[in-house]
């Protein structure tokens, strides 16, 4: 049972540490970007570009706060029972780490709809005129492609039984 405090107790601090760096890479972007014209990292390819996101990926669903707001209680419920029902085992860090991630992209992300009404966004691919996303996005995004190739070549379906069956974990 140890094991398992312990191994919560780190999740919680990377959670705190992801998150915390996304609300300072937020911060500094506001200080140095917002009123400026964008910051040229590599010319015509990549750059530091304020915005405000009201909506969700790509700006779709604009204003819709309360949704977003409830699509993140979900993610954490479900990444809180995943972490609490998964076998202690070092075979699950890598999906831990990536639900820690997730969750700290996710609270980034609401931190900001809760405190402002908007989403601070300053990274820009210019290259591709890629929509402009910021540190949580980039949270939520790796550690999702990450996850799918685990579930793809990774784990096998037996080893998520636990999840799924009122059983406790074998210490």
């Amino acid at each position: 049972m140890n094991q398992k405090r312990n191994q919560i107790l780190g999740f919680a601090a990377g959670f705190v540490c992801l998150t915390l760096l996304d609300q300072w890479a937020k911060g500094l972007a506001v200080r140095f970007l917002m009123g400026n014209s964008p910051y040229v990292i590599w010319e015509g390819v990549f750059e530091l570009f304020y915005s405000e996101n009201r909506g969700a990926a790509f700006g779709m669903l604009q204003g819709r706060q309360t949704l977003f707001l409830l699509i993140a209680l979900c993610v954490f419920a479900v990444i809180a029972y995943a972490m609490v029902k998964l076998p202690v085992s070092g075979r699950f860090v890598p999906l831990k780490l990536c639900m820690m991630a997730i969750a700290a992209g996710a609270a980034g992300n609401l931190i900001d709809r809760v405190s402002q009404g908007y989403v601070v966004d300053f990274l820009y691919f210019k290259l591709i005129d890629f929509p402009i996303f910021n540190v949580a996005d980039c949270y939520v995004t790796v550690a999702t492609a990450v996850m799918m190739a685990l579930f793809l070549w990774y784990y096998h379906d037996e080893e998520f039984e636990l999840l799924f069956s009122g059983r406790k974990e074998k210490v």
